[in-house]
């Protein structure tokens, strides 16, 4: 699993600056969205190849006595299910008594804690780090987030102490591992249990029973799969306990594990809000998909015929998902998900050669000629691949960043098209073309270099003569 690092602090301190840093902005996964506890935002970040999960929190005061009470209920949540933390201060405002009292609590919780003094861009280091020594948590970071000073080598030392990830996606023991996400009570459980035909999981019809991911391999027609159940994320209102809350971190990576995601939904209560929160964690994470619309039986025509418009309506950014209407209590329709799973595992870990690819970028430019910036084309030369899981072709070419987002869209519905990838995400990316000959000692033919020579011994003769 991803280590999971918690940001923490008193208010403005800098720690959503600092998240925003670590995840890239744009990676982030959520932002005070339904379905997670208010006041924690989760996200995705890498150092060089080592990926984990940040969760930012609200402001602590330190002003109160005890754990429990000390800090906002959502920042315990969050250092509860964390690997590590970062205490983040403010270098400016110096240290103060709510950080005194902070630093004390965090050191009963027996997380590692890592001291960071942010806010230190145009002060020297030792000076700005000097009093927090005090806090006794070790020697403090500093850094600038809004700058993005030192904080490369802070997660570098804070992912030292985590195991490398060696999984291998394609590892033959495990097979295809697929999770199984969705809201509580909507029939994950259920359908794990009919795929394998015995009670590997428990199931009650009450709203958040599995309170942890579970792990369930089996073979099916000579394929090997391991399924993970995980636990369902409430509405916000309903998140009443400290192990049901860490469901949602545990659903996070969860997806991250799996090749390929089942999204179950149910029919009766519609696609809401959570679901499409749950498919953007799954858009985000790259991950093939495959939607499960559970409960179809016993629903009228008009049921029937509304939920088939909210799908069109609520969640078309995953119009290339395929969607079975099944019955997990009765089997309806559940053993037609395995031939989905299986195509969209292989579209999701399909090579393409760079030929090919290449071949389609002209077709595609053929049809549709990339737009003028600045009064100049932007030209693509050749494309290659650059991943699995998703797919992601990089093209080469002029100006990469200033292709608009119009004409990406098109690159990617054209290459899907012509790769016939269906249940993957595709991405595409943009990179500036390099001199292809930079480098060789020799580019010329052996006939084109002793021309060269004639060339140069008729210039000097000629020289000579004069």
């Amino acid at each position: 699993m991803k280590p999971v690092i918690a940001l923490v602090g008193r208010p403005n301190v800098g720690k959503s600056t600092l998240f925003n840093h670590l995840t890239k902005t744009r990676d982030a996964l959520v932002a005070d969205q339904p379905g997670l506890t208010r006041d924690r935002k989760y996200g995705r970040g890498v150092v060089g190849d080592r990926p984990y999960i940040v969760v930012d929190t609200g402001g602590l005061t330190g002003g109160e006595r005890g754990v429990e009470e000390i800090m906002a209920r959502q920042a315990v949540q969050a250092i509860q299910e964390s690997d590590a933390v970062l205490f983040v201060t403010d270098g400016r405002a110096g240290l103060t008594g709510g950080d005194e009292e902070i630093a004390r609590q965090l050191r009963q919780t027996g997380r590692p804690v890592f001291l960071v003094v942010n806010k230190t861009e145009g002060m020297p280091w030792a000076t700005a780090s000097a009093e927090f020594h005090a806090l006794g948590l070790g020697d403090p970071h500093t850094i600038s987030a809004a700058h993005g000073d030192g904080i490369h080598g802070l997660m570098e030392e804070v992912l030292e102490r985590f195991p490398q990830d060696g999984e291998d996606l394609e590892d033959e023991e495990a097979g295809i591992k697929v999770a199984i996400v969705g809201r509580p009570n909507v029939g994950k459980s259920t359908l794990v249990n009919r795929v394998i035909g015995e009670e590997r999981v428990v199931v009650y019809d009450m709203p958040g029973t599995t309170r942890d991911s579970i792990y369930v391999p089996f073979e099916r027609d000579g394929q090997a799969y391991t399924f993970i159940d995980t636990a369902g994320v409430r509405r916000r209102a309903r998140i009443e306990d400290t192990v049901e809350k860490f469901s949602v971190i545990k659903t996070l990576q969860s997806i991250e594990e799996a090749n390929v995601v089942i999204m179950v939904i149910d029919a009766r209560e519609g696609v809401g809000e959570q679901d499409a929160t749950l498919l953007g964690h799954v858009l985000d994470a790259g991950r093939a998909l495959v939607i499960a619309i559970n409960k179809w039986d016993n629903l009228s025509q008009d049921q029937r015929d509304q939920v088939r418009r909210d799908l069109d309506f609520k969640i078309p950014f995953v119009e290339w998902a395929k969607v079975h209407f099944i019955s997990a209590l009765h089997g309806t329709g559940v053993g037609e998900l395995f031939a989905s799973v299986r195509s969209a595992y292989k579209a999701a870990m399909a090579r393409f050669p760079t030929p090919e690819l290449t071949r389609m970028l002209e077709s595609a430019v053929a049809v549709h000629t990339p737009p003028l910036v600045r009064g100049r084309r932007i030209k693509m030369r050749y494309a290659h691949q650059g991943g699995r899981n998703p797919p992601i072709i990089i093209i080469h070419g002029s100006q990469p960043n200033a292709v608009p987002d119009s004409y990406k869209r098109f690159l990617v519905n054209f290459f899907r098209e012509q790769l016939r990838l269906q249940g993957t995400p595709l991405r595409v990316e943009f990179r500036g073309s390099e001199n292809p000959y930079e480098g060789k000692k020799n580019t010329l033919t052996p006939r084109q270099v002793a021309h060269r020579k004639r060339m140069v011994r008729h210039i000097k003769k000629r020289e000579t003569k004069r």
